[in-house]
């Protein structure tokens, strides 16, 4: 555990040696959720068998598990090495991936789900732990003034590799089905002890990246709990994330559903605009890292969003046209907007987190941020399942009708029914949010309509001149030094 020992203070070498690692590790750790998680895990647990109950149970894992980031706080007043404890915990969450991935071959073919269940338990568990102590080490790693263009450009590479590898997953999984049916279910446990292996990869490269020594307040762990609720700006903040995020996920969970079963789409098209909505976010995640940095992420968060709600609010009226086209056109501009929103918005709402909580209490804050987001996005779902029975016999229609020589003309304004009144509901609250995220107090906040008035000018001025070779620096004078702005360029993390 020496080797992992936290230094008193880094010098700049070892924090760019740190940030190159980082996005390194979250790349290999990108690569093993696709191989071992989301549509994929689904994909898998239906094959085996798995009950509606059991899928859930699955889905809800690793929200459920955040409460236990309560121990790794624990674990961090008691032995203040925040790399050790990330590294030793994600050693046994992917340990745990390796033990799925071996099932076939200790147990035959006809694996059992819940043992399934149970090995995620434990892998969610310990990454919850591991997660923990990452963020609190993230928040003295990164210098603060280059959160927005770090986590953007570590996001844009995370989400390149997301989209490639969900593609190659797919295919290959298809592939399997149509040539060698018999050996499917093999194929998915060999994936998981890929992404296994790739996952002790990112352990390997976590390890070495290098730790501030943090300065932790000698507190009763539970007392310490109390901190970020009494904080009345970051407790603001905690009501907004949570409201925000409940919203959402009354809504957006459905959005294939609807896709598929009211607009009657199939899988390939559901799969063809979830990548567009992430190639726009990977077009556009690099240049609201700028604005956060120059502005605020209260600022970028008050120009996204809005945008963001109106897409929501929309998929309820894609199913509205006469023709199915019409409906795929509005899907894709629908998709190409969330996609450059919802990267502003995530981006500036992990940073903010970040950038509030105090450097020696960073840990609890963000620990208990996540808690209780994550519980909230919880229920969501749930009370959303509650409900879909009742919208579901019930229909709200609002028609414009013109009557003519000729006779009577219908233009069809408004048709809610089924989920299209999750849409507009969960639209609705999400601008409702909007007004809790007022009271947030942010250091060097900017009026939003002078960004926007800023990001026109900016567009104007690239479209009068080549992109390629018209380069404008979104930074003012002082922000950042020459040095670094040479290194970022250079060697820093950037390679």
């Amino acid at each position: 555990m020496k080797f992992l020992s936290p230094t008193t203070k880094l010098t700049e070498a070892q924090t760019q040696s740190g940030l190159r690692y980082i996005v390194k590790e979250s790349l290999a750790g990108e690569v093993m959720v696709n191989l071992t998680g989301g549509t994929f895990l689904v994909s898998m647990a239906v094959f085996m068998g798995a009950s509606n109950f059991q899928i859930g149970l699955l889905a809800s894992l690793p929200i459920f598990t955040n409460v236990f980031q309560l121990l790794s706080i624990w674990l961090v007043q008691k032995y203040n090495n925040r790399r050790a404890i990330a590294v030793y915990t994600s050693i046994v969450a992917r340990v745990a991936l390796l033990v799925v991935g071996f099932l076939p071959f200790l147990f035959g073919k006809s694996v059992n789900v819940n043992i399934l269940i149970g090995l995620l338990t434990i892998h969610y568990f310990f990454g919850s732990l591991a997660s923990a102590s990452w963020n609190s080490w993230m928040k003295d790693l990164v210098p603060e003034k280059m959160l927005g263009q770090y986590f953007s450009y570590r996001t844009k590479l995370m989400q390149i590799l997301s989209v490639s590898t969900s593609l190659l997953v797919a295919f290959f999984i298809d592939f399997m089905k149509s040539h060698y049916p018999q050996n499917v279910e093999t194929a998915y446990f060999v994936m998981f002890l890929l992404g296994a292996a790739v996952g002790m990869l990112g352990v390997y490269l976590l390890s070495r990246a290098a730790e501030p020594q943090a300065e932790l307040e000698k507190v009763h762990v539970l007392k310490s709990f109390r901190k970020p609720l009494k904080d009345k700006n970051f407790r603001k903040l905690i009501t907004f994330n949570s409201f925000w995020t409940f919203a959402l996920d009354l809504a957006v969970p459905f959005f294939a559903v609807y896709m598929m079963k009211t607009i009657g789409l199939p899988l390939s098209y559901v799969m063809a605009f979830t990548i567009i909505g992430q190639l726009s976010s990977i077009a556009s995640i690099k240049t609201w890292g700028k604005f956060t940095d120059r502005y605020s992420n209260k600022t970028i968060i008050r120009i996204c969003a809005p945008v963001y709600c109106a897409c929501i609010i929309a998929m309820g009226f894609t199913a509205l046209p006469s023709d199915k086209y019409s409906s795929i056109a509005l899907l894709v501009g629908i998709n190409i907007l969330s996609g450059i929103s919802t990267a502003g918005i995530n981006l500036a709402i992990g940073n903010i987190g970040l950038k509030l909580a105090p450097k020696e209490d960073a840990m609890t804050y963000l620990s208990i941020k996540n808690i209780i987001v994550s519980f909230s996005g919880a229920i969501a779902p749930l009370a959303g399942g509650l409900m879909a029975d009742f919208f579901s016999s019930h229909q709200l229609e609002w028609n414009l009708a013109w009557q003519g020589a000729e006779g009577v003309t219908v233009i069809h304004l408004l048709n809610l029914e089924g989920l299209n009144f999750f849409f507009v509901i969960g639209g609705l609250l999400a601008l409702f949010s909007l007004r809790l995220l007022q009271d947030v107090k942010e250091k060097g906040e900017v009026q939003k309509e002078k960004v926007v008035v800023f990001m026109k000018m900016k567009v104007r001025s690239r479209i009068r001149t080549n992109p390629a070779f018209q380069r404008v620096s979104t930074y003012r004078p002082g922000d950042i030094s020459r040095s670094l702005k040479r290194k970022l360029a250079g060697s820093s993390f950037f390679l």
